[in-house]
């Protein structure tokens, strides 16, 4: 039997990986926007970065350059993406605010949803999508589907 943990310490079985067009740039934006804190990179020998691990909240997030000759190319080549990434503050609006200052464009507003979070929605500069979000009320499931059946937002 080994020792070794099957899921590292620090990490999740579940981890988003973003291929992003200049990785590096994309660690920057993240630490300014999101608090991320970077705990490494590895770049290889042209200068790509082949692996690097940021957190966001004590979740791991990976990143890794383009390599379009592998088949791995990031929104902004695919003009989309059908994922959004959701992250949860303690201020979703100063959260958005700040992820705004730093380059994201905002493509949803802050309000006030019927499932009992505060949240709104981001395109990061590399292309990936966010929601952010803060819960504000407990809401029961019977009520969030007696909203959605009205057809609220």
């Amino acid at each position: 039997m080994s020792s070794v943990q099957a899921i590292p310490a620090g990490m999740t079985a579940v981890t988003p990986h973003l291929v992003c067009a200049d990785a590096a740039k994309a660690i920057d934006f993240y630490v300014r926007a999101f608090g991320a804190a970077e705990h490494g990179r590895l770049t290889g020998p042209d200068g790509r970065l082949w692996h690097a691990l940021i957190t966001i909240g004590g979740a791991a997030v990976m990143l890794v350059d383009e390599f379009p000759e592998m088949g791995s190319v990031g929104p902004l080549a695919l003009k989309g993406s059908p994922v959004t990434i959701h992250l949860y503050v303690e201020d979703v609006d100063a959260a958005v605010e700040r992820a705004v200052a730093a380059g994201a464009r905002a493509t949803m507003p802050v309000a006030d949803m019927f499932w009992g979070d505060r949240y709104g929605q981001l395109e990061d500069p590399f292309g990936h999508r966010w929601s952010v979000a803060t819960h504000v009320r407990d809401v029961s499931p019977e009520e969030i589907a007696a909203a959605a059946a009205k057809g609220c937002p």
